[in-house]
């Protein structure tokens, strides 16, 4: 037998029904195979045991009887929908909130389970109890997950601005809406309006969860005003979890008035001995487990054991049974390998199908023919004026704070976000019959109504497209030539940290010239929700290295001792999801006002030459930050460990270096920063310009000769500077002289995009990776089996200068006074087989 008291709830009981003596009502929307009665106020179910050919559909049997097939087809249902009307809404900015929601709402009284047939045959009420149960669980794992991300440092120290609009927002929340509530309650008769009180309470609260879903689904982690909302939503939710806690532990119907203290006496114990007994046994299983290999699946198993056990321990102690796994997911260790590995198996599952259950569960829970027009307008008027409340305290102290109007608006929207954090308060008060289906109702179309339009506001007024333009050229070509070089250098993998190096070695001679690097090494963001740029004082030490971050990071700090003062370094940890990563780079190459960013090519290549991994996360990282960067852009294509390059440090003779010139303004960028790596000794440079045959007498030609010319006559009497120019007919030759000239240096410069020219006509249909352009593509396949690194430029983009067809080409403060000698200039007539040498 198990019986609850809740109004509105299922009952399940074996007893005969002639030991009922109520009066019972048998519902005839109900299969025969169940007894729907109404006893007392409450609607009770019994289940009769069914046989094997009453679900049996070849036995003309209905499949949907069995328990098990009911809720299969139920969540089939729930998922098929919300994802249709989410595909719906998703380019109108909404979240996955609303089209969950409303996909519950489409299947309850409100919409088609208003009709009898309709709800009595996919969502009786002898199926409710089951599914609520699926999706209980669910949202345990949820949340435990959403704990597991949780940074409880933040919690602790979250930061001056961060504490100060969390508490002045919460307060003055709680304020005017419990007094609007009071007031309201004074002059209008509504139903137990005890439960207009809770609603407007609840107005002031702030859930961490909710804002990492939504910051999450609009990409908006890793900026500032994410990261800032982020910090604040865990103050606030650390207020409002308190607050629910104590009231929970005052709430409840007891003759004993030691019954409250006892409640919160065991929820601090439990919250105590989860911190202090728990976490230390997580941190010792971490240590013993083995160095760069996953946990346990054992250890996997008892922590999900662990999470059932927490929910049932706060169930038994008075509070709600998510408030265990939520505290016990918060003190995990964040990040790989338990973190990580936890998250990776249960958001798929609890996240994909579950969560969105129980949202779709609310929904079915709405009966908007339950709410009265004055009881509406009443609530409408409580919440909007919490909204706008709290609105006017987050832009007054952030504005105070020193922060735009426009990012302190943001915020503001973000901070009045409603999600999952709310709907799981409501049922509560709904179960323990404190909120009526009314009041139910309305706090579900409200919370709906409100995430639809925060969405949308936010959607519209955050345009991360242009918070990186830059408004002065930053680029190689239009830098002076003995002006420092700022670089950018963005590093994922220990392998590519040797390419890295030598490049940096080789772009600056010491010490006439100086280098300034900026060092990011991307993390990609595990097992946590909020992103974090990190960055490391110059100690000039290298520190001890526990992870692959430090590594880097090291690397770069013993590349600037080497330097004896002619390279300085700043180094940064991003840990951010790729996807988002460009947001991090973008931010520190415009605060540091970088000349050119270096990303790391989305494909590793093993020793034997053939491709070792793929990261889909970079490369869509790196078409972010060509799209949106502030200076010049280098994709970098490593295959040190093919030819086997050393540090130039250990003792390298000589450093060959080829610029493949088609034309246009990327490949000007190219042959700026080439002839800037020509001031080291240790470089020789090889200029391959490409020459359409027949097309002498064109504007372009000549246009691009009269800047190849300025560089001759810059680099006179400097014989490691050569240029070659050959003819060719068509993109045929073009491939073929590209791949016997490949082997023969150690660095390709090349640039992403070129003029319209018939040489590329037909190879871009081959095309793999368009963030490398045509050439760029080529020197990056495989098929091609060179050995050389391949770093693919583009110039910085400014408005009307966007176009890749650019005639602002030359180059400025060039010193033409060193004639001592000529440099090498090479033309080739593919067509004729005829070579001129000319000095």
């Amino acid at each position: 037998m198990a019986i609850q008291g809740i109004q509105g709830s299922i009952f399940f009981f074996d007893p005969p029904w002639k030991q009922i003596t109520m009066n019972s009502t048998l519902q005839s929307n109900h299969s025969v195979a169940d007894m729907v009665l109404s006893v007392g106020g409450k609607t009770l179910v019994c289940h009769d045991p069914l046989v094997v050919s009453e679900t049996i559909v070849w036995l003309r049997g209905n499949p949907i009887l069995s328990p098990t097939s009911l809720l299969l087809v139920q969540l089939s249902l729930i998922a098929l929908v919300s994802i249709l009307i989410n595909s719906c809404l998703r380019p109108l900015g909404q979240s996955s909130v609303v089209s969950q929601i409303f996909g519950g709402m489409l299947f309850g009284p409100s919409l088609l389970g208003n009709k009898e047939a309709f709800s009595a045959t996919l969502f009786p009420l002898r199926g409710s109890m089951v599914i609520e149960t699926v999706a209980t669980f669910g949202l345990m794992f949820f949340l435990f997950t959403v704990g597991v991300t949780m940074d409880p440092v933040t919690m602790i120290r979250p930061g001056k601005k961060a504490m100060a609009i969390a508490l002045s927002s919460f307060f003055s929340t709680l304020v005017v809406c419990g007094s609007l509530a009071f007031i309201f309650s004074q002059h209008f008769v509504i139903e137990d309006q005890h439960w207009l009180t809770l609603i407007a309470l609840s107005q002031s609260f702030t859930a961490f969860p909710v804002v990492a879903c939504l910051l999450t689904e609009l990409k908006m982690l890793t900026c500032d005003i994410g990261r800032l909302a982020l910090s604040t939503s865990m103050v606030c939710d650390a207020l409002g979890i308190s607050l629910t806690a104590i009231t929970l532990s005052f709430a409840g119907n007891s003759n004993s008035k030691l019954t409250p203290l006892w409640s919160l006496g065991s929820l601090v114990a439990l919250v105590a001995a989860v911190v202090y007994i728990v976490r230390p046994l997580l941190q010792r299983m971490i240590k013993r487990a083995p160095s760069e290999k996953p946990i346990g699946q054992s250890w996997i198993c008892a922590i999900f054991l662990l999470i059932l056990l927490m929910g049932f321990l706060s169930e038994i102690i008075g509070q709600h049974y998510v408030l265990g796994p939520l505290v016990f997911g918060i003190v995990v260790p964040e990040g790989p390998p338990l973190g990580a590995s936890l998250v990776t198996k249960l958001d798929t599952l609890s996240s994909g199908v579950f969560y969105p259950s129980y949202l779709a569960i609310s929904g079915l829970r709405t009966n908007i023919f339950k709410v009265h027009f004055q009881t509406f307008w009443v609530v409408a008027v409580i919440v909007l004026s919490g909204c706008m409340v709290k609105m006017c305290v987050v832009m007054v102290v952030a504005i105070y704070n020193e922060m735009p109007a426009r990012d302190a608006f943001i915020v503001a929207l973000i901070m009045n976000a409603k999600g999952v954090s709310e709907l799981v308060l409501y049922n509560v008060w709904r179960n323990t019959q404190v909120l009526t289906d009314e009041g139910f109702s309305l706090a579900v179309i409200i919370l709906t109504v409100l995430t639809a339009v925060i969405t949308s506001l936010i959607t519209i007024f955050y345009d991360s497209s242009g918070q990186y333009t830059a408004i002065k050229r930053s680029t190689i070509q239009h830098s002076h030539r003995q002006s420092d070089l700022r670089i950018l250098v963005c590093i994922h993998s220990q392998e590519n940290v040797c390419t890295i190096i030598n490049l940096l070695e080789i772009s600056h001679a010491p010490p006439e010239t100086h280098i300034s690097v900026i060092g990011i090494a991307l993390v990609e963001l595990e097992g946590r929700s909020q992103a974090t740029l990190i960055p490391h004082e110059a100690s000039g030490t290298e520190v001890p290295h526990t992870t692959g971050s430090d590594l880097i990071i090291n690397a770069l700090t013993h590349y600037e001792l080497q330097s004896e003062g002619s390279a300085s370094v700043e180094a940064f940890t991003s840990i951010s999801p790729f996807e988002i990563s460009h947001n991090d780079i973008c931010r520190v190459a415009m605060d540091k006002r970088a000349t050119i960013v270096i990303v790391p090519f989305h494909k590793q290549w093993a020793i034997d030459g053939t491709i070792e991994s793929v990261n889909r996360g970079i490369k869509e990282m790196n078409l972010k930050v060509l799209e949106r960067a502030p200076c010049s852009v280098g994709i970098l294509i490593d295959r040190g460990v093919l030819n086997g390059s050393m540090s130039l440090v250990v003792g390298h003779p000589l450093y060959h270096v080829a610029v493949i010139y088609l034309g246009g303004v990327d490949d000007a960028e190219s042959l700026a920063y080439g002839a800037r790596m020509t001031d080291n000794e240790k470089v020789d440079l090889t200029v391959v310009r490409f020459l359409i045959f027949g097309a002498e007498n064109t504007k372009d030609r000549k246009h691009e000769s009269d800047l190849i010319n300025e560089y001759r006559e810059a680099n006179a009497g400097n014989e490691r500077f050569v240029i070659v120019e050959e003819v060719v007919r068509n993109g045929v030759d073009l491939s073929a002289s590209i791949r016997e000239m490949a082997d023969c240096f150690d660095l390709i410069l090349v640039g992403r995009h070129h003029q319209d020219s018939p040489l590329l006509y037909g190879l871009g249909d081959w095309s793999e990776c368009p963030e490398l352009g045509v050439i760029g593509d080529m020197l990056a396949s495989p098929d091609l089996g060179i050995t050389a690194s391949v770093l693919v430029i583009q110039q910085q983009r400014m408005g009307w200068l966007a176009g890749v067809g650019d005639r602002d080409q030359y180059v400025h403060d060039v010193p033409l006074d060193e004639h001592t000698g000529g440099s090498w200039a090479i033309s080739m007539d593919r067509t004729s087989s005829s070579t001129r040498l000319k000095i």
